[in-house]
């Protein structure tokens, strides 16, 4: 496995509003080089960008149209190119966005497969053979060819679901994973992972890849073809890094997947800590982190210790961290996010505070999610520095707040959330505890109860993490000295007849 994964620490672009440099109102590959420096000052040294492929933009480039061009509104594969040479000149790495499990209607390959005529496309995607037979799944595309039957969507329906086969076909039209037409989609899979590996980058985030086999219900037919995949990967690309967003990380890892992504959907119990009514890092105290805890642990025991769940402060899909945590309460839940086992992942903007948009109309399928969606807040210029565009060319509308947060702004304060994020990582690049592959021990994720504290370990380290994000001082009975503190925020804890005490609004880091 690549080595540069053990203290990877990511930061997530979407290209669309990241930073603009040919006033078109959309960002582009020239304004991800642009920014490269400041990724790196923040202390990230790996990537993943969102899908930058050609696409109609139904569902913000996850409707790809052709897996071999760039989207001309980012740039030429010439400039991708150039882009991945910079972030490897920078000592960095960068993963693409792959969209394995659905293309765009408006791809070659499902024009063909429309065809009534037999053809090397028409077995391509999961069709019925009759129109009036409905595929099981989110919804089905019919009566738009001449073709008889139904093809199955993967979510939007403008996204055809393509066929790597059912796990155990129990219908005519259903076939079995080594039909034909799985097989060369599953071929076409790895030819693409070949391109794109041999233009230069270091691998891919894998987009629903949970998703590929049908009928498939315990995912043992999906994991057989993630492992082929990964043995293809090991014989041309063995360095190649393979990321997923499964949620299950058990079955990622049997898959071939370094890491895997802890979904804000599901059973993970994500966003009882950000994202719910009462999230757990919300200084108001109500919040539970027993249940994240437990499905966490379950889930860790299943990586047979390996523990590669990557946990995002958000992402694309998601609400803002900053839309239900504001102000310290943002630096105690980094303290979390960048002391957990497994890549973190910053989601663009997050590392400043960039609220959530209200009341935007949905842009390119963006739904309730284009509100997480706006353009980089860089300074106090035109269109808060991220594109010379007019106001109404931009991709998405700005936070139109006087006082949105800005990275200029930031970084002038040695006091803001920008410096706070830049300090733990750098902390935790230092110890090799805190980092990707070391070991956890949850030592009070009490019910209802504050703080949250673990200690990780790697190569005879040992830290203790204490976090408390309400506003109230906390206890818990403790057997470890706080004699020698990293880092701390928000006071001093106090210990005494075994028990240790800690302000509210606090986190500390301690040498066990």
């Amino acid at each position: 496995m690549a080595k540069w994964l053990d203290n990877a620490v990511f930061y997530e672009i979407y290209p669309q509003s990241f930073k603009d440099t040919n006033s078109d109102g959309i960002g582009d590959f020239g304004g991800i080089r642009e920014k490269l420096d400041y990724i790196k000052e923040l202390g990230c040294n790996a990537v993943w960008m969102n899908p930058c492929f050609e696409s109609p933009f139904g569902d913000a480039g996850y409707d790809v149209s052709d897996y071999y061009k760039t989207a001309p509104r980012y740039g030429t594969n010439d400039e991708l190119k150039e882009l991945m040479d910079e972030i490897h000149d920078r000592g960095m790495h960068i993963l693409l966005d792959l969209v394995p499990g659905h293309t765009s209607v408006s791809h070659q390959w499902f024009l063909e497969s429309m065809k009534a005529e037999r053809n090397a496309y028409t077995d391509r995607y999961v069709w019925t053979d009759s129109i009036w037979e409905e595929p099981e799944g989110p919804g089905s595309l019919r009566g738009i060819s001449d073709r008889d039957g139904s093809c199955l969507v993967s979510f939007f329906s403008h996204q055809p679901a393509l066929n790597y086969g059912y796990y155990r076909p129990e219908k005519p039209w259903q076939q079995a994973m080594d039909a034909p037409g799985p097989r060369a989609a599953v071929e076409e899979l790895k030819n693409i992972m070949r391109f794109w590996l041999n233009v230069g980058c270091d691998g891919f985030r894998v987009d629903m890849a949970h998703s590929l086999v049908k009928g498939d219900k315990d995912g043992t037919g999906t994991i057989l073809l993630w492992q082929e995949i990964r043995a293809f990967l090991d014989e041309e690309f063995p360095e190649a890094v393979m990321v997923s967003e499964w949620g299950e990380p058990d079955k990622a890892l049997a898959g071939g997947f370094h890491m895997d992504f802890l979904l804000h959907f599901g059973p993970s119990h994500y966003n009882d800590l950000f994202r719910c009514e009462e999230p757990y890092f919300s200084g108001r105290g109500k919040g539970d982190v027993s249940e994240f805890v437990r499905t966490y642990q379950e889930n860790y025991k299943k990586t047979e210790g390996k523990g590669l769940i990557c946990i995002p402060s958000g992402n694309h899909d998601m609400a803002r961290l900053a839309r239900g945590i504001h102000g310290d309460e943002l630096k105690v839940a980094f303290a979390f996010l960048l002391s957990m086992p497994g890549a973190p992942f910053i989601y663009y903007g997050d590392e400043i505070g960039m609220r959530y948009v209200e009341g935007l109309t949905s842009v390119e399928g963006g739904y309730d999610r284009t509100g997480s969606r706006s353009p980089m807040q860089w300074d106090g210029s035109l269109n808060a520095g991220f594109s010379l565009a007019g106001r109404e060319k931009l991709y998405v509308p700005l936070d139109p707040s006087a006082d949105r947060p800005t990275v200029e702004g930031q970084a002038a304060d040695p006091d803001s959330l920008y410096h706070e994020v830049k300090d733990l990582i750098a902390l935790r690049q230092a110890h090799p505890a805190l980092g990707n592959r070391g070991g956890i021990e949850f030592i009070y994720a009490e019910k209802d109860a504050y703080p949250f504290a673990y200690v990780r370990s790697a190569e005879g380290e040992k830290i203790l993490v204490i976090l408390n994000p309400s506003h109230e001082p906390a206890s818990l009975a403790c057997e470890y000295s706080l004699e020698k503190a990293l880092k701390t925020f928000g006071g001093e804890a106090a210990a005494g007849d075994g028990r240790v005490t800690v302000p509210g609004g606090f986190y500390g880091f301690y040498r066990a």
